[in-house]
């Protein structure tokens, strides 16, 4: 079978030891740290998980540079950064049990959820789906992929943001409100996972705007390190 046209490039992130892993799908969990759902308005005592889904086009790949650039997206004044443990499914699973949902992991990275707030909230007071401000290109720059078999699971360490040198976001792996295997469990109720599937955990509080020439690093401990610049409006580089 002839393809009609050829895609402009398979999704995928480097790992540590410089292998392809390529990737299905990209699940996000919302309002994952009980700081920042505070923040956000929310009560995290009263909220189970919840889910909302990206393109795994909006992954942006650090490697090999592991310095990149992403454009400021069009139609938002309030882009925002989130810093989140990133979970890279490797091995099959539905109804996945919480003693058994570590086995599915392949490995670990830092990365962001970059948002277009405005959007975002425009949409969540209307009661609307929030495609616009979350599911956007280049959105979700992801550092190298870390092997479980190399440098096993994480469970606790510091999670650290900085925009051009000044702290945002400062907090725990161990603050989760829901654990990585809790999730795991809970979405494959939902989803039958597959390889290559990415879990994007949550950001803790301190989310806050950049603009076009902004510097982000973003590091958890034990992980490589995610750096970011911010370039210039989407249409103008």
């Amino acid at each position: 079978m002839t393809a009609l046209f050829t895609p402009d490039a398979t999704s995928f992130l480097k790992t540590t030891d410089d292998r392809d892993f390529p990737l299905s799908r990209v699940f996000c969990v919302g309002r994952n740290y009980a700081a920042h759902a505070r923040e956000m308005g929310k009560d995290p005592d009263r909220d189970p998980p919840f889910y909302f889904t990206k393109w795994a086009e909006t992954v942006r790949n650090s490697a090999p540079e592991d310095n990149l650039e992403i454009p400021y997206p069009p139609a938002t004044e309030i882009f925002h950064h989130e810093a989140e443990l990133v979970v890279a499914i490797g091995t099959a699973g539905f109804r996945i049990s919480r003693e058994a949902a570590l086995d599915h992991v392949y490995g670990y990275a830092v990365g962001l959820d970059m948002t277009r707030r405005d959007l975002q909230l425009e949409a969540r007071e209307k009661g609307r789906p929030w495609d616009t401000g979350k599911n956007v290109s280049d959105s979700c720059p992801t550092g190298r992929l870390q092997m479980v078999t190399d440098a096993g699971h994480i469970r606790s360490g510091r999670i650290h943001l900085t925009v051009n040198g000044e702290t945002r976001q400062d907090a725990d792996i161990d603050e989760l409100i829901w654990s990585v295997p809790e999730i795991i469990a809970d979405l494959s109720q939902y989803y039958a996972l597959r390889p290559g599937d990415l879990i994007y955990t949550g950001t803790p509080a301190g989310v806050g705007p950049v603009d076009s020439g902004d510097e982000i690093t973003c590091t958890i401990a034990g992980l490589p390190d995610l750096k970011v610049s911010v370039g210039a409006p989407f249409g103008q580089e």
